[in-house]
């Protein structure tokens, strides 16, 4: 198992796999397959590393917000995307309107969006029917 993180800019995974390089933590790299790239990273990280990871990360996010406001023409993107693994196991990706995206990664952190849209991703492929408040 791996944690992935998903960039949709070359210069800004560049600058993440050297952070993670400058941390002793070996990573791959590879394109997506719909768009951008993943940088697939051990999951056996002590705490420390894991919140040094996620703060450059939402830094990283952040400017890439940034450049999806800044693109015009063919380079302007209208999407941001939130890698998930589906529940049978089967990697996959949800594509956000990068106005809920942007306002998302203002106030959570990559991993609560992951696991809110994985959350989201698994209602909807096995629904629960019946009344929303009950004992399981």
């Amino acid at each position: 198992m791996a944690n992935d993180y998903i960039f949709f800019d070359a210069a800004l995974r560049d600058r993440f796999v050297s952070f993670v390089a400058g941390h002793g933590i070996p990573a791959q790299s590879r394109p997506d397959a719909m768009e951008g790239f993943v940088v697939a990273l051990a999951d056996d990280l002590t705490d420390e590393l894991e919140d040094a990871l996620e703060a450059e990360y939402a830094t990283l996010m952040a400017e890439q917000v940034d450049l999806v406001e800044a693109a015009e023409g063919d380079q302007a993107r209208a999407l941001m995307a939130v890698a998930i693994t589906l529940p049978d196991g089967q990697p996959g990706v949800v594509r956000i309107p990068a106005r809920y995206a942007r306002r998302l990664f203002e106030h959570f952190s990559a991993d609560e969006v992951h696991e809110l849209v994985g959350a989201i991703a698994q209602a909807v492929a096995n629904p629960v029917s019946g009344p929303l408040c009950r004992r399981d």
